[in-house]
């Protein structure tokens, strides 16, 4: 499932590099949570909440049904 995440979280890095931020993959967990760090410009934003959930967990449960919920850590 990991890979999956991964390549979901591929398909919007562009998004977010082009307003000068980017997501990693911390870790997903055995009952379906994603953790992700937002960096650079995502990181300090204070849109960043609706980022990750509007964007970057709409996008990899849609990719990946398994996941229950993107986190940020």
């Amino acid at each position: 499932m990991k890979e999956k995440v991964q390549a979901a979280l591929d398909k919007i890095r562009p998004s977010l590099q082009a307003d000068g931020g980017d997501v990693e993959l911390v870790d997903v967990t055995g009952d379906g949570v994603v953790k992700v760090k937002l960096k650079g410009a995502c990181g300090s934003c204070p849109m960043a909440l609706m980022t990750l959930k509007n964007g970057v967990e709409r996008v990899v449960k849609s990719e990946v049904p398994e996941v229950k919920e993107v986190v940020s850590v």
